[in-house]
């Protein structure tokens, strides 16, 4: 996997109350990703961005909802997230980035 494609795997990180929770307790983090992307590429993407270990990565395809505007129907985009467990006793620093 090529530097470029492995700065491009990683679209940002999923940031909802669940998400949180699951980093403060378990060590996993949740990563908006390509729709493209496997799990071999989401390992490597993130243990070189972060510095940190990956033990594991497990990859959900997430259907968008339909949305209603008045009379008008629309459909938000499917979107892939990537929940990434880290090993024991790390941690990713989101503040700590930038750009």
């Amino acid at each position: 996997m090529n530097e470029e494609r492995m700065y491009n795997v990683l679209v940002s990180p999923h940031i909802s109350e669940k998400a949180a929770m699951a980093a403060e307790t378990s060590g996993q983090h949740t990563f908006k990703v390509v729709p493209d992307a496997t799990k071999l590429e989401v390992k490597k993407a993130v243990e070189k961005i972060f510095s940190v270990s990956v033990v594991s990565v497990r990859i959900a395809n997430v259907k968008g909802k339909v949305k209603r505007q008045g009379a008008r129907a629309g459909r938000r985009s499917d979107t892939r997230k990537a929940i990434v467990r880290l090993a024991e006793g790390q941690d990713i620093d989101y503040m700590g980035l930038e750009g």
